[in-house]
């Protein structure tokens, strides 16, 4: 039986073994300092509410993590999981069928002239794929960089694909990183019908969701890591320029889609801001410690549903929200088809859905 002294003596080593490790380790990132404007308040337009409480739950327990979806002209809804299945269901998430599987992580899904599907995976690349499960690879690289993290996409009405590769520094396996470092290492591209790729917008904080404006005038791409949406003009007098959007969101920008019928872009909110991510964004050293810790420890944002709907001009036109334990969420994308708002998530185990009417007030 050990004596006091001796688990004295364990104790004190641990912690000098801790402070060392926690002060002197090299740490796996290299932080930038920086300076978040103030989170805006949750009220007001961003005001809590319950308007997302009604949410139904479509294919509950078929898959994990629904991330984006995509509405075929056959009637039919598409989406991709976890574990690399694209799937293909009716609008209320009956005759469910595994279409094909990416063997990475698909997360956009959209709808090429040819009719098969175009797919960023965050894994293998950008990806095409036929409603018969045939796959090819599009693109890996671009500018000699290979993708790390192919996030979001869009197709536009000339074949052209516009997507984003979130950080080229940081896989899906370490996203945390890029969050804690803040160098600024996601990409807006765009893959050209000839096969070429473009680099349209480096230096991007966390590039994710993305969209195609009115007419393919520009694309947006969501900065989560600047709680910005960004964008890019296609076409007129901007052309080749980039502006923002909307800033100082009220959280994590995700997935983005434009509703022609509604006039609307949907807004995808991951969560609400994080007190730790913005009040270490200043201090660069307890960024390292914070990136030294098991991930369990990592800043994460809370469960909550959240969706924006936005104007053209980056006005908001709608607030939805459920903060509550049973509350679907994390929502990461949400696109409206018929008379319905769809809802996918990068973790639950079912995509949700709410009749516009219900939460357009």
């Amino acid at each position: 039986m050990l004596g006091g002294r001796v688990w004295a003596f364990i104790f004190a080593a641990i912690i000098l073994m801790t402070v060392y490790y926690l002060f002197f380790s090299p740490s796996p990132i290299n932080p930038v300092a920086w300076t978040p404007p103030p989170a805006p308040a949750l009220e007001g337009q961003y005001a809590v509410n319950t308007r997302l409480a009604g949410v139904q739950r479509l294919m509950q327990g078929q898959g994990i993590g629904p991330e984006d979806m995509a509405f075929g002209d056959n009637g039919k809804l598409y989406t991709g999981y976890i574990d690399g299945r694209i799937v293909e269901a009716n609008p209320d998430g009956s005759g469910f069928r595994v279409v094909g599987n990416t063997g990475g992580r698909p997360l956009g899904v959209a709808w090429l002239p040819d009719g098969a599907l175009a797919i960023a995976d965050a894994a293998e690349g950008l990806l095409r794929m036929t409603l018969d499960g045939q796959q090819t690879v599009l693109a890996t690289t671009a500018n000699g960089l290979p993708f790390r993290f192919v996030d979001d996409l869009d197709v536009a009405a000339d074949g052209s694909i516009y997507f984003s590769d979130a950080s080229w520094k940081y896989g899906m396996e370490h996203l945390m990183l890029d969050f804690l470092e803040h160098a600024g290492t996601g990409r807006l591209l765009r893959y050209n019908p000839d096969g070429t790729v473009d680099e349209l917008l480096d230096g991007l904080y966390f590039a994710n969701g993305v969209a195609l404006g009115p007419k393919d005038a520009y694309v947006v791409v969501n900065e989560t890591g600047m709680y910005r949406v960004t964008r890019y003009w296609l076409s007129g007098p901007k052309i080749g320029t980039s502006d923002v959007l909307i800033d100082n969101l009220p959280g994590f920008p995700d997935n983005i889609n434009w509703d022609d019928n509604g006039k609307r872009f949907w807004l995808a909110i991951y969560g609400p801001r994080d007190s730790t991510l913005d009040g270490t964004a200043d201090k660069p050293w307890l960024r390292n410690m914070l990136a030294k810790l098991p991930e369990e420890f990592h800043p994460a944002p809370v469960h909550a549903g959240f969706v924006l709907a936005l104007s053209e001009r980056g006005e908001v036109l709608a607030n939805l929200q459920h903060d509550a334990p049973e509350a679907y969420a994390p929502i990461t994308s949400a696109d409206a088809w018929g008379e319905h708002l769809y809802l996918g998530s990068l973790s639950a185990p079912a995509m949700g859905r709410i009749r516009l009417s219900e939460v357009l007030q």
